[in-house]
């Protein structure tokens, strides 16, 4: 069956950084789409950031240019390099991807990011 399993949360100041990891299994990561998205209390899920299989990536305008995803096919895992984090980036992070016939997303457990002081 298809997991993702997100870590590298945690606190970390503002204009601080953190790199969170997903790693996949249950698909054929390299043909794969992945994606980041956050959850902050009292606000609905939102996409952060996106990798096509191509290596093609768009972001959430509140976060470019601070935050880059990346991905290692030979390790089926997806990175998410967030840069002068703010305390707006606090929320829960889910990695996701859109898998199977008929498609369907799958989502990983969530990894909590709080940046404060």
């Amino acid at each position: 069956q298809v997991q993702l399993v997100e870590s590298g949360g945690g606190l970390v100041q503002p204009g601080g950084s953190l790199r969170l990891t997903c790693a996949a299994s249950g698909i054929i990561f390299s043909i794969a789409s992945m994606a980041w998205y956050r959850q902050a209390p009292g606000k609905q899920r939102e996409l952060v950031a996106a990798i096509t299989s191509g290596g093609s990536t768009n972001y959430a305008d509140s976060v470019k240019g601070r935050f880059t995803i990346s991905r290692d096919n030979a390790k089926n895992t997806v990175y998410l390099q967030m840069n002068s984090l703010k305390p707006a980036d606090t929320a829960i992070y889910y990695c996701n991807t859109d898998w199977g016939l008929p498609r369907r997303a799958y989502w990983g457990q969530g990894t909590q990011v709080t940046v404060s002081s």
